[in-house]
């Protein structure tokens, strides 16, 4: 679901998140369009108001973790989980954490990958969020999903910041929910 569909149509903050985004055409390889947040981190206003929306909603879901995605999912996740009274827990790109870790491998629109995370940093019965910066077809916060509920915790629901409308990894959630704040910019801007 769009946050303009969660009662923040019109919401300013919705407007100045996308603004505040670009698009650099080609990266990581030919063909991908990739949807830069960098620049809504130079924005100060964009930024807060990014972390503002994600924990009005979260704040009284009784979430007790909140697990980022490398990378990007790092520079939400912390701030969402002080102010929620959650923990944060990194998931990982192989060979990131020390100690022994659960492993998950996903697909990506340009490749395969793999996350991590630390044995013992979820138990049993936690109510979960994952959070990343994009989704588009799903294989990373699919990939999220398993790893937690190995390990036994409920996923409550997914949020990104940008996704795109027909979001292709939807049916690949297993029926987690999937909250995001904006849809993909099309135009190139500078930094």
């Amino acid at each position: 679901m769009f946050a303009e569909e969660d009662g923040l149509r019109g919401d300013p903050r919705l407007q100045a998140i996308s603004e505040a985004l670009r698009i650099v055409p080609h990266f990581p390889k030919p063909g991908i369009m990739f949807q830069d947040i960098t620049t809504l981190l130079l924005d100060h206003k964009a930024f807060k108001g990014t972390v503002e929306i994600f924990v009005d909603r979260y704040r009284d879901m009784d979430i007790s973790v909140v697990a980022g995605v490398e990378a990007r999912g790092f520079l939400f996740g912390p701030s969402v989980a002080l102010a929620i009274g959650a923990k944060f827990v990194p998931l990982r790109k192989p060979k990131k954490l020390p100690g022994e870790v659960i492993s998950e491998d996903y697909e990506l629109e340009y490749g395969t990958d793999r996350l991590e995370m630390h044995v013992g940093a979820v138990h049993p019965g936690e109510r979960a969020l994952v959070i990343d910066d994009f989704v588009a077809t799903g294989g990373t916060l699919s990939a999220a999903i398993r790893l937690l509920k190995r390990v036994g915790a409920e996923v409550v629901e997914c949020a990104c910041v940008v996704g795109l409308p027909e979001v292709e990894g939807q049916s690949r959630l297993n029926g987690t929910p999937l909250y995001i704040l904006v849809g993909p910019q099309l135009r190139e801007r500078p930094c």
